[in-house]
């Protein structure tokens, strides 16, 4: 038994049917891991992974395009009324 390096969950995998470098998910919080060592049994979290929860953080910060370019527009409507 090993524990995920993500959530610390403990993983249950026969380390006789296991080889370094084979892939292996965590059941609990889904992770895609690899074996590094087989004595003692280690695994990673793949950087695959981990590139995935980065852009799931950026998509957090988006901000709707449209919403500036109605601003620019009222902005130039506005400059259009002063003109007058």
């Amino acid at each position: 038994m090993v524990n995920c390096p993500k959530c610390e969950a403990v993983i249950d995998v026969d380390v006789e049917e296991l080889d370094e470098g084979e892939a292996v998910s965590c059941d609990e919080c889904g992770a895609d891991l690899t074996v590094t060592s087989l004595e003692p049994l280690e695994l990673s979290a793949d950087p695959d992974d981990e590139d995935e929860e980065d852009e799931d953080e950026e998509d957090d910060f988006d901000f709707d395009e449209d919403e500036d370019e109605d601003e620019d527009e009222d902005e130039e409507e506005e400059e259009d009324e002063e003109d007058f």
